[in-house]
């Protein structure tokens, strides 16, 4: 059998990071948070709310890193990351990121922004998987808080994925999709062939928002052309205590 043709696992991460704060912006953890993710192992990490610069954050916070928040998560481990600039404002800006242990061989950040103030993007990586003649896709998003703006941005992605990506890859879409009202799952299943891997498990998608508490079930973890074992909201602590959002965690199998 060639190596093409074995089974490759590997574990994936997903978390709103609230540009390193707790919830109400009370405390900056960026640092507790870098740790948190470390914990976890994964080989692909998806980020939401990912500050790139802040001038103002900088004077306030001693601990304030120098470099953007996303490479100095990725630090030492990841030694591959890609950023999509999403929101810019007179002080800085933040989007989405992904970490990755795997050669990233192309990225491309889309904007997929709705009319008025809310800026929204889709991250698209490609990622070269080792003795695999395949890529995989990972694609991390942010949606936004309108209904009718997030089935846009949803239509969006299904022509993303069956326009830009061969139909027998392995794709992963994960992050923030505000979706309280899970209408994502049947317009992506439908729409591009895409299966949430907690529904696949457990019935139900994951409840991650707030984190202290979750009750509603905005971040997810989608596949297509590829398999999910045992998927896991990670521990409350020390999670809770370092954004508003849980993080998802599923390892999968190419």
């Amino acid at each position: 059998m060639s190596a093409d043709t074995q089974p490759f696992t590997f574990k994936v991460l997903t978390v709103n990071i609230h540009k390193g704060f707790t919830s109400f912006n009370r405390r900056f953890m960026l640092h507790e948070l870098r740790d948190a993710v470390r914990s976890v192992s994964a080989d692909v990490v998806f980020l939401q709310e990912v500050l790139g610069t802040h001038a103002k954050h900088q004077d306030r916070h001693a601990n304030f890193p120098q470099n953007p928040h996303y490479e100095f998560l990725a630090d030492e481990i990841w030694h591959q990351f890609a950023y999509g600039r999403n929101a810019v404002y007179d002080n800085g800006h933040h989007g989405n990121a992904l970490l990755s242990k795997f050669p990233i061989v192309h990225y491309q950040n889309y904007d997929v922004s709705i009319a008025g103030p809310e800026r929204r993007g889709v991250l698209h990586c490609v990622l070269r998987i080792p003795d695999r003649d395949q890529d995989v896709h990972a694609i991390c998003v942010h949606l936004g808080l309108a209904e009718n703006h997030r089935r846009q941005q949803l239509m969006r992605i299904n022509e993303l994925v069956n326009d830009d990506i061969p139909k027998g890859a392995p794709v992963v879409l994960a992050g923030d999709f505000n979706d309280w009202r899970g209408r994502a799952h049947e317009i992506l299943e439908k729409g591009c062939g895409l299966h949430e891997v907690f529904i696949q498990a457990n019935g139900e998608a994951a409840r991650t928002f707030p984190a202290k508490m979750p009750v509603l079930r905005l971040d997810r973890i989608y596949v297509r052309n590829a398999n999910a074992h045992s998927p896991i909201v990670l521990p409350r602590k020390p999670w809770s205590q370092l954004s508003d959002h849980a993080p998802l965690a599923a390892e999968l199998t190419v």
